[in-house]
C-alpha cells in the first residue's frame, strides 16, 4: 500500500511530466507573482564607491620569494581592512549621515574585493540618495583615516630613525609614544587614491528578473508537490 511519503512510482513521474499545461500555467503565474512582489515589497537599493589602494609591494617588501610576498599583502591587507570598520570610521560616517554607528554595524555597509587594487564600499537603503550618501560617506573616512594613517607611519619612522642617533632624547621618546599610540600599523608606502567617490547610480540590490525567476521556481516546486502526493491521499483514502 502506498502512502504519502513513500516515494512516487514511475506513471507518478510520467503524468507529471505529460502535465505541460500545468509547467506553462505555473511558470506564467509564478513570474507575475514575483513581479507583484517585487513591486509590493521592493527590494532596498545599494549604491557602490570605489577606492584604489596600492600597497606598493615593490618599495615596502623588496623580497623575491612569492611566498613571503603573499603572506606580506595578506597581512597588510588585514590591517587597512580593519580601518574599514574602526570605531573612528564608522564615527565619521554616522556624523555625516545621521545613522548611528549600531545600524552602520547591522548590515548598511559591506566591503568587497579587500585586496591591492580596486576596494568597494557599498551600502544599502531604502532610498537611492541615502545609499549613494552612505556609500560616499564611508570610503570618504576610510581614505582619510588611511591618509592620516600614512602620514603617521611617515613621521614615526623618521622620528625612529632621529631616535637611534640621540637614543637619550626625551622629547624625541615621547614623540615615538605618542606617534605610536595613533599609529594604525600601516605601511608608509601605501597608497590610495578615489576612483569612484561620487556622481554613482544606486541600482536595486536584486533585479526584477530574480524575483520573477524565483516566483516561478517556487510555484512550479508546490505545484509538482501537489501534483505527485495530492492523488495518493485520495488513493489511500479509498483503500481504507
Amino acid at each position: 500500500m502506498k502512502t504519502l511519503l513513500s516515494p512516487p512510482s514511475f506513471d507518478d513521474l510520467l503524468r507529471l511530466l505529460r502535465a505541460w499545461r500545468f509547467w506553462v500555467f505555473g511558470a506564467v503565474l509564478g513570474g507575475m507573482l514575483g513581479v507583484g512582489v517585487y513591486f509590493v515589497a521592493p527590494p532596498e537599493y545599494r549604491a557602490r564607491a570605489t577606492v584604489v589602494v596600492s600597497f606598493n609591494m615593490e618599495k615596502s617588501w623588496p623580497v623575491n620569494s612569492d611566498k613571503e610576498l603573499f603572506y606580506y599583502l595578506e597581512r597588510e591587507a588585514r590591517k587597512v581592512e580593519e580601518v574599514t570598520r574602526a570605531d573612528a570610521t564608522l564615527q565619521q560616517v554616522a556624523d555625516e549621515t545621521g545613522f548611528s554607528v549600531l545600524q552602520l554595524r547591522s548590515g548598511k555597509l559591506e566591503l568587497s574585493q579587500p585586496k591591492d587594487g580596486a576596494w568597494h564600499f557599498y551600502a544599502t537603503d531604502p532610498q537611492a540618495a541615502v545609499a549613494v550618501q552612505l556609500a560616499s560617506a564611508w570610503a570618504g573616512a576610510f581614505s582619510a583615516q588611511i591618509r592620516q594613517g600614512i602620514e603617521t607611519a611617515v613621521a614615526l619612522d623618521a622620528t625612529r630613525k632621529a631616535l637611534i642617533a640621540n637614543p637619550t632624547d626625551e622629547k624625541l621618546l615621547s614623540t615615538v609614544t605618542q606617534l605610536e599610540a595613533k599609529s594604525l600599523g600601516i605601511t608608509p608606502e601605501l597608497q590610495i587614491s578615489f576612483s569612484q567617490a561620487r556622481d554613482f547610480p544606486a541600482e536595486r540590490k536584486s533585479g526584477l528578473g530574480v524575483y520573477v525567476l524565483a516566483g516561478s521556481v517556487f510555484l512550479l516546486a508546490v505545484g509538482a508537490l501537489l501534483i505527485l502526493f495530492v492523488p495518493r491521499m485520495d488513493h489511500a483514502t479509498r483503500n481504507n
